[in-house]
């Protein structure tokens, strides 16, 4: 049963920093690629980063510059940095992980991902 473990989250005032991790367990996803999506109140659930299983990093242009995406196969566990917080940061964050092999371009695309985290949730305050 594969399973994946957000945690990290919490309340912190802007500016301040936080970092999400991801642990999976029942597979290794180290031929995945791994994500990170969120969702605010009353809102659709969005893409945040993406990191493909060669290395690859990608940002939402609200987080570039400000958030890291990184991961550890050994672990088989992603990780999310993210400084320089801002109130409309503030949602639940879940990670994703995708399917073995996958090597289509589109990072940002809820369907590319089988796997999800329960969610953490980040909170900031003004």
């Amino acid at each position: 049963q594969v399973q994946l473990v957000d945690s990290g989250g919490g309340l912190v005032q802007t500016g301040g920093s936080l970092r999400l991790s991801c642990a999976a367990s029942g597979r290794t996803f180290s031929t995945s690629a791994v994500a990170w999506f969120r969702q605010a109140p009353g809102k659709e659930r969005e893409f945040v980063s993406a990191i493909s299983w060669g290395g690859g990093t990608y940002y939402a242009d609200s987080v570039k510059g400000r958030f890291t995406i990184s991961r550890d196969n050994a672990k088989n566990t992603w990780y999310l940095q993210m400084n320089r917080l801002k109130p409309e940061d503030t949602a639940v964050y879940s990670c994703a992980g995708g399917r073995p092999g996958d090597t289509s371009a589109n990072y940002s695309f809820l369907r590319r991902y089988d796997y999800w985290g329960q969610g953490t949730q980040v909170t900031v305050s003004s």
